[in-house]
């Protein structure tokens, strides 16, 4: 009997032994991540885990566990800020490199084209940027790819992850190959994200042909139990109404998120569904909740888990078997850097990121080289990877090149309830051998405000790096359009502006956040105007010319979160500028003067601005300051002087407006602004600014510009409205108020961006 007992005792270890659990973790997005919270559960319960195979989110989360992190360590890494900037495709916190930033401009559609040398025109259709989320994956998972040697049979826990061949409508198991290249491309979903070629092929979301793979664990491993945990679900139960508009842009992704059969469980297996109903794929914010969710049905499941899975396996036993796998590590050093795609010349100027071809380098400098290089949109399409090379014990870093998008055209405008409404086009070509070539134009159109700009870059990868930019801007101002459609009670501005600038800009960076410009430009300006408050139809316009040209150098920097109404990050400007200029002078009938005047004017000017912001959840406040100091002269008549003087612009409708008092030849200004977050897109904006001219300029006899340099004149100005971010630009209602005679209290509603090209004298 005793025998007996003992063989018993003998074959239950044995089958207790044998018993292999494989886990299936299904495709859902952000809902994906609640198998977080499902290997937790189970680890801490002892329930072990043999095998993994996951789809898309599912992947990436059965990847990372299989490369040896623990279910704390992925949620770690997924309730981290960096996490959300990876899939919203921002860049990590100073990791963008301002050199290659372009100057704000109107618009707010993108339409990014491949032309090739026929002049034929491929749209690419990726709505993310993928460029953070890239080289996430690969530097979180190189390391344990590397230990497995690329055969994913030889990670921490076996794993399979799913894809999708559109073109032959096949779904594909990969079982081997750069780790962070199969889950990048598990979660590739059609139109959403650009694809990637694994063995030459583009392979799409693994959820598009099998979005929860029970049936490859049963063929690939055959294991004893299966624990399948699904995420997908009816995405409504009802149809959207109300909702369905905004809705439409993500149906091909909701298409593949309800592709899961509970039955495909056998019944010795175990289906857990976590309740997911409040969550969409998109709620990346909630992350914690998503992870408790998985978590704690889990947790109810785990009676119906222990009595089909005898089989035990201790945290410490885990632990200790992670550890043996990671202790295998070899350190993240790049050997060499292979440019996949590109030609000679053009690899010389790639490595110019890269420390100028030095080798060996640490992560972190191929970090910094890598944001640096795709900083410029045209980089855009270049994917990252880790190789390990055994012969070296260090890695290859690839960058291969996927489609370009070497044309882009830029949709946008404002539309407003002042006459200030315009419409905005941009094209930008791109050219890449030995340097890089940008091609760039803009146009508004308006009755207020007409621009024309053209820049030709020249990105050269010598003295470390630095470009040469010719550039023509033409603008049109009319001050007379520029009147409030809503409120009549003030006098319009007679002043017709042209002004036009031909320059040449060469540009250096200053470590990554900086940017060194020296500037040399013609100028050209026309000014039509009279010299006093009411104009009439017999009268005839003064009009001022000045030509003459401009030197100058600025160092800036911004990394502000939007082109307008921002509410987080900061900008900084430093500048100074010599001018020489001839000012022409011919009166009208508003003048005193009888006879055209013609006179040389030369000054030197500084400028400094400063913008930053706090934010501490649901509030953000921040400062402006800014001030001038330089040695221009008045110029023949006031009026000529005025528009001549540097401008304090604190409210967005400033520049369309002349401000007598908000201008001057030196002065100091600044204010405080608060921004109360109402909703995700809803902002409350509070700001108050005051100006003080050292030396203002006021009328004094024979309409001569005279300076008042009298101590204790402040003027303010202030705004109070409601800023909604839409994918439009802001849609804004604002009560603006300036310490103006001429303009004090005006209402503005505006939609799209009320931003303007660079002035001659700017």
């Amino acid at each position: 009997m005793k025998y007996a007992a003992l063989f018993f005792l003998f074959i239950a270890s044995f089958a207790q032994a044998q018993q292999k659990v494989a886990v299936v973790l299904s495709g859902g997005a952000a809902k994906g991540l609640a198998h977080i919270g499902v290997l937790k559960a189970l680890e801490e319960n002892e329930i072990p885990i043999d095998y993994i195979i996951g789809t898309s989110m599912g992947g990436i989360v059965g990847g990372c566990y299989a490369g040896g992190m623990s279910p704390a360590q992925i949620e770690d890494i997924v309730l981290s800020k960096e996490f959300l900037d990876w899939v919203n495709g921002r860049f990590e916190n100073g990791r963008s490199y301002y050199y290659f930033k372009k100057e704000n401009d109107a618009s707010f559609l993108k339409l990014n084209l491949s032309l090739d040398s026929t002049f034929s025109f491929q749209l690419n259709t990726s709505i993310a940027n993928d460029l953070s989320l890239n080289f996430a994956l690969a530097e979180k998972l190189a390391q344990p790819s590397a230990i497995a040697k690329d055969n994913f049979d030889s990670l921490f826990v076996p794993l399979r992850v799913m894809a999708s061949d559109i073109f032959t409508q096949t779904e594909i198991v990969l079982r081997k190959g750069v780790l962070s290249d199969a889950l990048r491309t598990t979660q590739t979903a059609p139109f959403f994200y650009n694809p990637i070629r694994i063995d030459g092929k583009y392979l799409f979301d693994g959820g598009v042909y099998n979005n929860f793979p029970v049936d490859v664990a049963q063929r690939d491993f055959n294991p004893t139990v299966i624990i399948g945990s699904n995420v997908s679900s009816k995405v409504y139960n009802s149809y959207p109404y109300g909702e369905d508009e905004k809705l439409i842009s993500r149906s091909l992704l909701y298409m593949l998120l309800d592709k899961s059969n509970p039955n495909d469980v056998p019944p010795n297996g175990v289906y857990i569904q976590s309740d997911l109903q409040n969550f969409s794929a998109f709620d990346f914010t909630k992350v914690k909740a998503i992870i408790d969710s998985g978590y704690f049905q889990t947790l109810r499941q785990i009676p119906e888990i222990k009595s089909k899975i005898s089989a035990r396996r201790t945290c410490e036993e885990v632990a200790t078997s992670r550890n043996r796998f990671n202790s295998k590590t070899p350190a993240l050093i790049v050997g060499d850097i292979r440019f996949e795609g590109y030609d000679k010349s053009q690899k010389k100027y790639l490595n110019r990121f890269f420390k100028n071809g030095k080798r060996p380098l640490y992560y972190n400098e191929v970090k910094t080289g890598y944001y640096k290089l795709v900083s410029e949109p045209f980089f855009n399409n270049v994917y990252p990877s880790f190789n390990f090379d055994s012969t070296r014990n260090n890695f290859n870093f690839n960058l291969t090149k996927r489609m370009q998008n070497n044309f882009q055209v830029d949709f946008g405008g404002v539309i407003a309830t002042r006459n200030v409404s315009s419409i905005f086009l941009g094209l930008n070509y791109y050219s890449f051998s030995r340097v890089l070539t940008h091609l760039s134009a803009n146009f508004f159109a308006g009755n207020f405000y007409k621009s024309f700009l053209f820049k030709s870059r020249f990105d050269l990868p010598y003295f470390g790096q630095f470009y040469i930019e010719p550039e023509v801007i033409i603008n049109s101002w009319s001050f007379l359009q520029a009147d409030d459609i809503i409120q009549q009670k003030f006098n319009p501005t007679v002043l017709d502006r042209v002004d036009r600038r031909y320059g040449l800009n060469i540009g250096f960076p200053f470590r990554n956040q900086f940017k060194v410009v020296a500037t040399g430009a013609f100028i050209d300006n026309s000014d039509s105007f009279i010299d006093r408050d009411v104009l009439v139809s017999s009268d005839t316009l003064d009009v001022l010319r000045v030509r003459g040209s401009r030197l100058g150098i600025s160092v800036s920097s911004n990394s502000l979160n939007r082109k307008q109404y921002a509410s987080q990050g900061k900008a900084f400007n430093l500048s100074a500028n010599w001018f020489s200029v001839e000012e022409n002078l011919a009166p009208g009938n508003t003048s005193v003067l009888t006879a055209p005047v013609t006179t040389q004017r030369t000054w030197l000017q500084a400028k400094l601005s400063l913008e930053q912001y706090f934010k501490a959840g649901a509030y953000s406040s921040g400062y402006l300051v800014e001030g001038v100091l330089s040695n221009q002269p008045t110029f023949t008549n006031y009026f000529g002087s005025i528009i001549y003087a540097p401008s304090f612009n604190p409210l967005q409708d400033s520049r369309t407006l002349l401000l007598t008092n908000f201008r001057a030849f030196n002065y100091i200004a600044g204010g405080w602004r608060n921004v109360f977050s109402l909703r995700k897109s809803l902002d409350l904006r509070l700001d108050g600014y005051a100006f003080k001219p050292l030396a203002a300029i006021n009328e004094g006899p024979n309409q001569k510009a005279i300076l008042n340099e009298e101590i204790t004149k402040v003027y303010f100005a202030a705004t109070a409205g409601l800023v909604m971010h839409t994918s439009l630009g802001p849609v804004s209602l604002n009560v603006n108020y300036y310490d103006d005679k001429k303009r004090q209290i005006g209402i503005l509603l505006h939609v799209g961006f009320l931003l303007f090209n660079k002035g001659a004298m700017d």
